[in-house]
């Protein structure tokens, strides 16, 4: 079965506007991160399609970046000619939703609520995820759920897990530092399935910087393939296009 990944990140993380500019489709992210920020194309790029785009991006008052993926290596290299810089490459995983219902959750380690609790919020502050990304998840129109995570009896992370076409993404996956390497994580995702499978998704997804090697290494434990992967490229807010 093909999965279009790029439908599935906008339908679970969704930007607060699309535009089509010519050839180049624009998101409006309202301080939302870089995902729900870069333009991407759909149809081969020329100068002067970059130059509507960019300042398409400035009139909105955001960064110009844009996100690539494969077979957007002809844009790549012309934006790399103009001075942009590769920022953030990432994997993008997936596993069918039985891979990960096989064993049970233990008890009182992971509560799926919507809307985030306040302590939810909290955490996620701490991680720099703070309301303008709160308003993401809101925006998010399918099926869609926090996680409240728990280790020794004590609140220990938080995620956000969305549905779109069937197939669940993780987002936002954020544990306190005194939980890491403790195995909360593996109970995130884990509980994802269970709550994906009772919301009839067969897939479950996550996005992770190619830079984290732990939260890599998390996923590969857990049986995920690497199913895509994608960048993006900026221009300092300072620098003049060349």
């Amino acid at each position: 079965m093909s999965v279009n990944w790029a439908d599935i990140v906008d339908g679970t993380w969704p930007a607060a506007r699309y535009e089509r500019l010519g050839p180049i489709q624009l998101r409006e992210g309202q301080g939302g991160g870089s995902r729900v920020s870069a333009a991407n194309a759909l149809d081969p790029v020329t100068e002067a399609d970059i130059d509507a785009a960019e300042a398409a991006m400035q009139a909105m008052g955001q960064k110009r970046i844009f996100c690539l993926r494969p077979g957007d290596e002809a844009l790549d290299a012309q934006l790399s000619e103009r001075g942009y810089e590769i920022l953030d490459p990432v994997n993008v995983y997936s596993c069918p939703i039985d891979h990960l219902t096989g064993i049970p959750i233990p008890r009182v380690t992971v509560f799926p609520t919507w809307e985030p609790l306040a302590i939810m919020r909290e955490i996620w502050a701490q991680g720099g995820i703070g309301p303008r990304r709160l308003a993401v998840m809101h925006r998010a129109k399918g099926p869609k759920t926090g996680l409240l995570l728990r280790n020794d009896d004590k609140p220990a992370g938080t995620g956000f897990v969305a549905i779109y076409d069937g197939v669940a993404m993780v987002h936002a996956l954020e544990i306190l530092p005194a939980h890491r390497r403790q195995g909360v994580g593996q109970w995130a995702m884990r509980a994802a399935a269970f709550w994906a499978m009772d919301n009839r998704a067969h897939t479950l997804s996550v996005i992770c910087t190619k830079a984290n090697a732990g939260a890599n290494g998390l996923y590969h434990s857990l049986g995920m393939e690497i199913v895509g992967e994608y960048h993006y490229r900026q221009l300092a807010q300072g620098e003049s296009p060349t």
